[in-house]
Order: structure tokens, then C-alpha cells, then sequence
């Protein structure tokens, strides 16, 4: 390596190695199961490729494959939900999607242009172990929105393919077998590495749209050429009462049609594939700002996207409220489930309907693997960095798998009903949105722009009323995202427990240039390291006292202390170090740790020194222990034996091992 301080002579040089990354362990497995698992394609293999760009409206389609697809269930519940007064309660659905959701995630989109999304918005904003705990509530009813995605459009697929009259008689009424069958084959794509494609999700959601708006034409060319639909509705309209009941009626039911505002997060998360243009071309990501050209273009593609749904929410609602009976759309009628699809077979013809319904079984399809893809994106983007969960979460199979069994635990639980599922999935959706605009208002109090902030506050305290009535109303998504919460936290506490005493660190670094100079001096069993709790002259005195009563010890020591970082619930943090030295013995100061214990290891696998002499504390081992999880304190002495220990198994070599003392204090 070259002398940095040829050029930087007695100046602090930041950046200069402490030693080379250490060897960490790798998984190996050893059955022939294991050995598959492990083959598959880990869901980091894309970071740091290139990606190539798209114009966005041609991304547009891979938002629209989650987003659109909801043509297929929402106008069914929508009846179901609110009968006559459907159209109303869509037409508030819209305003509050345009007005409220599209405002909310534009914000998003100005800080989220990596596709990092709402949650990682909020890891940014709340620091420490409160933030940690809110990501992972979020990450919990984040799942159950994924999940439900997949389950309920495998769900309303099935549904589509049994209600056809083509494949009835072959399919017969096994639903649930049949949308366990495609969540199967869901699941058999990304074992075998599928990945999302623009033209994939172009040739479905294209041809989905133009199916839906003939469907939808040739409903309004019945409703204007059958002149007492519309009085009957009317009167319908008339007998629930004047204008402000019927407000009022539709907004009590505006949270259960809530599940058409999904589709917004996937917007964001597909940023890093939108061109941005000419205003990027000379974007530097390392000037801290936002590439101006993307941020715009993925806004267009978000109001865009928001128009498109907007009309055929609205169109949707008010020809199948005026076409479809109450008994057809009741659960387990002809049209529950499948409104659209059953005025395309009654009004086109079976051929045409058959067309929509493969058409409207591909977008569900293709909105599952939407969810899936969501998922393995999502989950090692927080859980890894967070210590919060195994090591092989970085491979794409072993979570497929995961994700799959709960898929089929769902699937059974709600017997593939898609009305019944659709509490739960609004419940999903609206946490999403409300952690976006919670994160968007304090994003905004923070630059001090209050007007703005004022606006997204308000929006919070709609998406917070919408979601506790649908939490009221149905509780079943509030308890399904409460249970994969539990579940996940628990999950991740068991997680933290077991790998706190991996090192943890990924690397260090000198601090000035005459500690780097000073490094060899240290490395191969040239001195004895001595962890302290003081960082003053005196304290290494004393220690160095105490050893020499005890212990015949020849050669210098390394005296070195561990500055923790304010926020430990950080799982791994580089470390910065700087040396100095007091007549034959050396002084280490580290700065930066997570965790005394692993700093230590960490140190003493970069120098080898010949021995460690640590400290006992003799205090309760359980306190003890739940300081060093919560706050990287506790019983040094014995956690950093173990991680040493552990490190040896995990990276055997024929190097004799440092000897460890640990002395009582």
C-alpha cells in the first residue's frame, strides 16, 4: 500500500483500511435439499448492476399489474359493500385517492428515488430502538398486505375460472384447490428465478384495460338505452334519503372499498427503472439530491396511473350498480367476486367472456408475483441490516418457500373467499398509506415547509380514520397483521439473540495517518490486548498493575477502550480507530461500535495478539445479557470469548489462537 502520508503529512486521512475485510463465514449446507436451496438466486444478485432505464410510460404497466388488477374484485365488493349507494361512496374513494394518496406518495417519490418506499423513509426519520420497533410493526402489516395480494388475486383467479362457463365442467367448484394449484405455480416461478419483465406486464395490463373499457361501453350503452335503469337507481338513491345522508352513508362505507388505493407503494418502488431523461444525465448521486428527472417522471407516472384508475373505478361502479341484481352480487352469486366479468359474459357473449376471463386471470397472475417480488425486496432490504434475521434470508428460495406455506395457511383460513379476504387487504393497504403520509409530514415539518406539512398531517388523520373503521368493521386484517407482527418480531428477537455474536463489524478504519504507520507494529503476536472500561492514564496504570501481580507477562500491551454509538440498535457499524504509544505499551481508541464485545473480537482478529486479559464484571447474567442485545454493554469478558470462539469454528486455520484471561474485577 501506498504512504498516505507522503501527501497528507499530519493531517487526519480519513478512509485508510485497519486491515483488510476479514474472512466471514458462508453457507454451506450439506443435503442435497440444502444444496438446491442455496443454488437459487439470492435477491441481492441485482444490487449494484446497472439497471437500464425505461421511459414511464412504459413502466407504468408494472404498477398496473397491482394497481389495475383490482378491476377484477373491487367493483363486486363495492356492490356488496354499499348496495345503490356504491357509485357515491367510489366517488369519494377517488377523491381521496387523488387529493390524498397521489399528493402523499409525489413526496415519497421526491425522497424515495432508489425505490427505498414509505418504510425506509421512516427508518431515516426515527432513530433507534422506538424507529426499529415501528419498522418492524410496518414490515408486519406490509406482509399481510404482500400476502393478501397474492392469496386474494389467486383467490379471484380461481374464481374467474370456475364461474366460466368454458371451464366449469372440467374445473367443477374446487376454488380453493384451484388457487392453491396457481399460488403453486406462483411460488414454482420464482424457485426458478423469475424476475418482473416490462413487455410481461405490458402484454397483460394493455389488453386487461381495453377489455375492461368495451366491457364498461357496452354497459353504458345499456344503461342509456334502457331508460328506467336510471330512475329505479334514483328512487333506490331517494328511499336512503337527501343528499348529506347519502355523503354520510357513503363515507361510513368509503374504508371498505379502500383496497382500491393499493398500487401506489409498488409506483415508488419501481423508480430506479424510470428514465429521468436529460435532467439526469448529469446527476451525481453523490450531491445528496434528488435526480430531478426521474422524481418527475415517476409523478406522471403516478397521476397517471391514478387518472386511469380513477374513470374505470368510477365508470365500473355506476354500470354495475345499475346492471348487476342483488342476487348476483351477494356472496356466492353469479357476480361475487367477478363483476365485470359477469356483465362481459351476459351482455358479449361466452367467447368474449372467455377472452376476459384468461385476460383477467393473467393480470391476477401477475399482481401475485407483483407481491412476491415485493416481498423478497422487501425483507432483506431491513431484517439482515437489522441483525433481525438468518443469514439465509439472502437467498430467494428458502423465503419463496416461507412465503408459499403461509400463502396456503391464508388461502385455507379464509377458504379462498375473496370478499372475506378483502378486509384484511384494505387493512394492509391503508397502514402502507398512512405510513407513507405520516413519513411525508414529518419529512416535510423537518425542512420547515408547514403549509405542506399541515396538508399531509390532515391526510394522516384521514387514512387513520379509515383504517381504524375497517379495523372496526372487519378485524380480521387487524388481526392477521398483528399475528405475522408477533410473529416477526419474535422471529427477529431470536434472530438478534443468535447473531449478536457473529463480529458484526464490517470494517475499520484508521484515523489519522500516524496510527496507520503505527498498525504492523501491532499485528502477529507482538503484543497483549487489554480491553478497558476508562480511557485515562490511570485506568491503564491500575490494569496494568493488576495483570503484572497475577500474571508473568512479557512483551507490550495494547490498552484499548470502546466508544459506543449513541443509537446501538444499529446491528453493524464500521469502526474508527486511533493508536498511540506510551513507552513499550500502546493505547487503542475505537469509536463507532455498536458493541464492546464484538469491537473487541473484531480488533483482536485483526492484530492477533498473543493473549487477551478481560475483565469479569460478577453481576446478574441475565441483566447482563439483556444490556448487551438491547445496548451492546454487558458481560464483556464471556461475549467476547464466545464470539471469538464462534469465529474460530465458522474460519478454522492452523494459526495458533491468542489465549484468553478473563479476570475478575
Amino acid at each position: 500500500m501506498r504512504d498516505p502520508g507522503a501527501q497528507n503529512e499530519g493531517r487526519a486521512v480519513k478512509r485508510i483500511p485497519f486491515r483488510e475485510r476479514l474472512p466471514q463465514p458462508s453457507l454451506e449446507y450439506r443435503s442435497a435439499f440444502g444444496k438446491w436451496l442455496a443454488r437459487g438466486e439470492s435477491v441481492d444478485t441485482h444490487a449494484g448492476k446497472e439497471i437500464t432505464p425505461h421511459p414511464w410510460w412504459k413502466v407504468i404497466w408494472l404498477t398496473g399489474v397491482d394497481y389495475f388488477s383490482t378491476l377484477g374484485y373491487q367493483p363486486g365488493i363495492a356492490l356488496l359493500a354499499a348496495g345503490a349507494v356504491a357509485p357515491v361512496a367510489t366517488v369519494i374513494l377517488v377523491l381521496v385517492t387523488l387529493l390524498g394518496a397521489l399528493p402523499v406518495y409525489a413526496q415519497v417519490a421526491g425522497r424515495s428515488f432508489a425505490g427505498q418506499g414509505s418504510i425506509a423513509m421512516l427508518e431515516n426519520l426515527l432513530e433507534g430502538w422506538k424507529g426499529k420497533v415501528l419498522i418492524l410493526i410496518l414490515l408486519g402489516f406490509a406482509a399481510t398486505d404482500f400476502v393478501i395480494t397474492m392469496t386474494l388475486s389467486a383467490a379471484d383467479a380461481a374464481k374467474h375460472a370456475v364461474e366460466n362457463p368454458v371451464l366449469h365442467d372440467s374445473l367443477g367448484d374446487h376454488q380453493v384447490l384451484l388457487t392453491v394449484i396457481i399460488l403453486a405455480m406462483l411460488a414454482a416461478l420464482f424457485l426458478r428465478g423469475f424476475s418482473e419483465a416490462i413487455g410481461l406486464a405490458t402484454g397483460a395490463a394493455v389488453p386487461y384495460l381495453v377489455l375492461n373499457v368495451i366491457v364498461l361501453g357496452r354497459g353504458v350503452w345499456e344503461v342509456a338505452t334502457h331508460p328506467t335503469l336510471l330512475p329505479r337507481w334514483q328512487s333506490a338513491l331517494a328511499a336512503k334519503g337527501d343528499f348529506s345522508f347519502l355523503v354520510a352513508g357513503a363515507v361510513l362505507v368509503f374504508p371498505k372499498l379502500a383496497l382500491g388505493l393499493s398500487g401506489f407503494e409498488t409506483g415508488v418502488s419501481v423508480m430506479p427503472l424510470i428514465d429521468g431523461g436529460d435532467r439526469d444525465r448529469e446527476y451525481n448521486p453523490r450531491s445528496g439530491g434528488a435526480p430531478a428527472g426521474r422524481v418527475a417522471n415517476t409523478r406522471k407516472l403516478l397521476t397517471a396511473a391514478a387518472a386511469i384508475m380513477s374513470v374505470m373505478l368510477i365508470l365500473s361502479s355506476f354500470v354495475t350498480t345499475l346492471l348487476i341484481g342483488p342476487d348476483d352480487y351477494k356472496v356466492g352469486g353469479k357476480a361475487s367476486g367477478r363483476a365485470i366479468a359477469f356483465l362481459a359474459h351476459k351482455y358479449l357473449g361466452l367467447t368474449f367472456g372467455t377472452v376476459y376471463d384468461f385476460s383477467t386471470i393473467l393480470i391476477l397472475g401477475l399482481a401475485g408475483a407483483s407481491a412476491m417480488a415485493g416481498l423478497l425486496h422487501l425483507i432483506p432490504r431491513f431484517l439482515p441490516r437489522f441483525g433481525m434475521a438468518p443469514r439465509w434470508v439472502a437467498l430467494a428460495r428458502p423465503l419463496v418457500l416461507v412465503l408459499f406455506a403461509i400463502d396456503i395457511v391464508i388461502t385455507l383460513i379464509f377458504r379462498a373467499n375473496v370478499e372475506a379476504q378483502s378486509g384484511a387487504y384494505a387493512t394492509g393497504v391503508l397502514v402502507l398509506i398512512l405510513s407513507a403520509a405520516l413519513a411525508a409530514t414529518l419529512a416535510l415539518w423537518r425542512e420547515r415547509r408547514l403549509l405542506l406539512a399541515t396538508y399531509t398531517g390532515i391526510l394522516c388523520l384521514v387514512f387513520a380514520y379509515t383504517l381504524t373503521d375497517n379495523c372496526l368493521e372487519r378485524p380480521d386484517g387487524l388481526i392477521i397483521g398483528t399475528v405475522f407482527t408477533m410473529l416477526l418480531m419474535a422471529a427477529s428477537g431470536l434472530s438478534r439473540s443468535l447473531r449478536s455474536v457473529e463480529l458484526r463489524i464490517p470494517h475499520g478504519y484508521f484515523s489519522d495517518v500516524e496510527s496507520w504507520r503505527m498498525g504492523p507494529e501491532l499485528r502477529g503476536k507482538k503484543v497483549h490486548l487489554v480491553p478497558i472500561a476508562s480511557s485515562s492514564p490511570e485506568a491503564r496504570r491500575k490494569k496494568k498493575a493488576e495483570i503484572a501481580r497475577h500474571y508473568s507477562v512479557k512483551g507490550p500491551f495494547l490498552f484499548l477502550h470502546v466508544n459506543l454509538l449513541d443509537n446501538r440498535s444499529e446491528f453493524a457499524a464500521p469502526l474508527e480507530v486511533t493508536l498511540s504509544k506510551e513507552g513499550n505499551d500502546y493505547f487503542g481508541e475505537v469509536y463507532g461500535a455498536v458493541a464492546i464485545a464484538n469491537s473487541i473480537a473484531f480488533v483482536s482478529e485483526c492484530i492477533d495478539p498473543i493473549s487477551i486479559f478481560i475483565g469479569l464484571t460478577r453481576r446478574d447474567l441475565m441483566g447482563q445479557a439483556v444490556r448487551y442485545l438491547l445496548f451492546g454493554e454487558g458481560e464483556t469478558g464471556l461475549m467476547v470469548y464466545t464470539i471469538l470462539v464462534r469465529y474460530w469454528d465458522w474460519t478454522p486455520g492452523e494459526d495458533i489462537r491468542p489465549r484468553i484471561f478473563l479476570m475478575s474485577d
